[in-house]
């Protein structure tokens, strides 16, 4: 498609830092306190403060549109996580860090949501459709394979805000690039029909809530598995086994999205989630590294299908007018999730330490099942709106 090389090499710029923040953020903050629930609950601060802001910034991009959204928004998220670096560097008080946190978060954009849209603005055909958020969700795992390494490589081995530093050099640039690309971003819809939120649509709810439970497990093993390799004598591994959960993902979200399916999405949702949990099963019984690599890997195969199928179905089921607050409800929910997550793996492990703190992740993800199951006569969408081979 014509531009579309340039918004989606910008945006991919914008969003790396996504997989670098919390990490860089708990690993800054461990090296001040040398508390993993401090830590935990910085992090937890800056996704909880994104997932309360991201659906009224997703409401005024539907609204004004994104380049006016997303300038002044980036700006003020590079000066808050700037201003946590000198803070923690003049180690201020700790509800300074808090401070500047909950303003970073609240400052972050939903980008992937923006491109999604694009995406949605330009293709009309669902099968195009289908192979583009496919090819996000696996940009993502890209992103998630390889940001967590290289940040824990850098605040390990070159200087613990080195991380954050790069963070804000690919987020604001990024996002600024892409706000500039003007030729493919959707009109703005002045009269709506619907004024209501999307989060009402009971579909909309419900995914919401599944992306809560699988943003909490998100959240969590972030937590659980740096502390995990630390107990193992290895702090840096943690980058790479948090590699790979989102190489499982990136293998399957490749394989997921090069098929045309036959299965509606409601379907695809449900067995995505019983695979979720069944691949996870083996983290809690793993007690080395190299063997919580493996079984890490497995447990992310579930991850981009479920999600390339998330986004699918709130594509179909919002309309157009309200498709970025409706796709940001899915991205405050993971961060909620996250929130969560980050804020009880970090007590957990502080207080039974990583390889037990794992359970909770594991009990997150099988609510997420049980949601999904049960609400999923709520899912049905147009059979002429299915993806079809």
């Amino acid at each position: 498609m014509r531009g579309a090389k340039s918004f989606v090499l910008a945006g991919f710029v914008g969003r790396i830092p996504i997989s670098m923040l919390g990490i860089g953020i708990t690993l800054l903050v461990h090296s001040i306190t040398g508390s993993y629930a401090t830590a935990g609950a910085v992090a937890a601060i800056v996704s909880l403060a994104f997932a309360v802001a991201a659906p009224l910034s997703g409401r005024l991009v539907d609204r004004f549109g994104q380049a006016r959204i997303l300038v002044p928004f980036v700006l003020v998220h590079g000066v808050a996580l700037s201003g946590m670096m000198l803070l923690a560097h003049a180690h201020a008080p700790t509800w300074t860090l808090f401070a500047s946190g909950a303003i970073a978060g609240a400052s972050a954009t939903s980008l992937g949501s923006m491109v999604r849209a694009r995406w949605s603005h330009l293709l009309s055909d669902s099968g195009k459709l289908h192979a583009a958020f496919s090819f996000e969700s696996v940009a993502d795992e890209v992103i998630f394979v390889t940001g967590p390494a290289f940040t824990a490589v850098l605040a390990t081995s070159v200087n613990v805000y080195a991380g954050l530093i790069v963070v804000i050099v690919l987020t604001v640039g990024g996002t600024l690039a892409f706000a500039l690309l003007k030729g493919t971003e959707p009109p703005v819809v002045r009269h709506r029909e619907n004024k209501g939120s999307p989060i009402a649509i009971p579909g909309v709810a419900l995914l919401s809530a599944v992306m809560l439970a699988m943003g909490a497990v998100f959240g969590c093993v972030d937590i659980v598995t740096i502390a995990f390799a630390e107990e193992h004598g290895n702090k840096g591994a943690a980058g790479f086994l948090l590699a790979a959960i989102s190489g499982g993902s990136m293998v399957s979200g490749l394989w997921y999205g090069a098929r045309s399916w036959k299965i509606d999405l409601r379907s695809r949702l449900v067995r995505g989630l019983i695979v979720f949990v069944a691949g996870f099963t083996p983290v809690l019984l793993m007690g080395g590294l190299p063997a919580m690599a493996v079984a890490l890997f497995f447990a992310g195969l579930a991850i981009s299908p479920t999600l390339i199928t998330t986004f699918s179905l709130v594509e179909r089921l919002v309309p157009a007018a309200q498709l970025t607050e409706g796709m940001a409800w899915l991205s405050t929910s993971i961060g909620f999730g996250v929130a969560v997550g980050a804020w009880a793996g970090g007590h957990l492990t502080d207080s039974y330490g990583a390889s037990n703190a794992y359970g909770f992740a594991y009990a997150c993800a099988l609510l997420a099942m049980l949601v999904g199951v049960a609400g999923s006569s709520w899912l049905r969408t147009p059979v002429a709106s299915e993806t079809r081979s």
